[in-house]
């Protein structure tokens, strides 16, 4: 019998098209670039691309003479507010999953972390360059002496620890202490958010981005999740059940 049965997954083997997957190694629904190992999937490419034409769009305005009043504010203001929209973006992921159930948000809340971390130091970057000229007194005490400067500074201290320590090796290292490391993304943006609330003067902006801020971290409560996932469940179910109704049979 285990002959047989050898046998005929052989045969099973052996009749099998060539280069066609196994169960196990199907491609993941959604996934339209592979090389090598690395699987893209489409909501991943949307981020890329996404990401790669605002710094195109930045750098066109910039050499093009575009920003004519004041170039190094205007570029400060927009590196700032890419870091801060692409920091919630990946806040978002998880409570979109939990909403959705579509597992494909926690494949671009890295790299939106990532690519807010690097507008993040675009930001630095230029308040260093232009705005201080590399003069590194003047830059500390501005630091020193301005509120705004110090929370975004330690914003972009916390968003540069969770950039060097997201990648594999450091989770396989840090372990446990990986999750617990990486729960700062929430004080990195309350602390963004300070940033923005002490620089304007006009606060409507930087308060709805703080109502979001507190929405999303009102949904990473653990009753709320489990409330959530509920809701969800229940409205596929219901959806499901609705759908797959038959229609009565028209009697002549």
């Amino acid at each position: 019998m285990v002959l047989k049965g050898r046998a005929a997954a052989g045969e099973r083997q052996a009749g099998r098209p060539r280069g066609a997957r196994s169960g196990s190694g199907r491609r993941p629904r959604g996934e339209i670039l592979r090389l090598g190992r690395l699987q893209l999937h489409w909501l991943q490419v949307v981020v890329h691309v996404g990401v790669a034409l605002s710094l195109a769009w930045l750098a066109w305005q910039y050499l093009g003479g575009a920003f004519v009043v004041d170039p190094v504010r205007e570029v400060q203001t927009f590196t700032g507010k890419a870091a801060l929209v692409l920091l919630m973006l990946s806040l978002a992921c998880t409570p979109l999953q939990t909403l959705t159930g579509w597992k494909a948000f926690t494949r671009v809340r890295r790299p939106l972390g990532v690519y807010s971390f690097g507008y993040a130091a675009l930001h630095f970057a230029n308040y260093l360059a232009l705005d201080y000229g590399f003069d590194l007194g003047l830059l500390f005490q501005g630091i020193a002496e301005e509120r705004y400067v110090i929370v975004g500074f330690a914003a972009g201290l916390v968003l540069l620890a969770l950039a060097l320590t997201s990648t594999r090796g450091w989770k396989k290292r840090l372990r446990k202490n990986w999750k617990r490391l990486h729960r700062l993304v929430y004080v990195a943006g309350i602390l963004a958010v300070i940033h923005f609330l002490w620089l304007v003067k006009d606060t409507q902006e930087p308060l709805r981005y703080a109502a979001l801020l507190g929405l999303l971290l009102a949904l990473r409560l653990p009753p709320v999740r489990r409330a959530a996932s509920r809701l969800r469940q229940a409205l596929a179910r219901s959806w499901g059940s609705a759908f797959s109704r038959k229609e009565p049979t028209p009697v002549d």
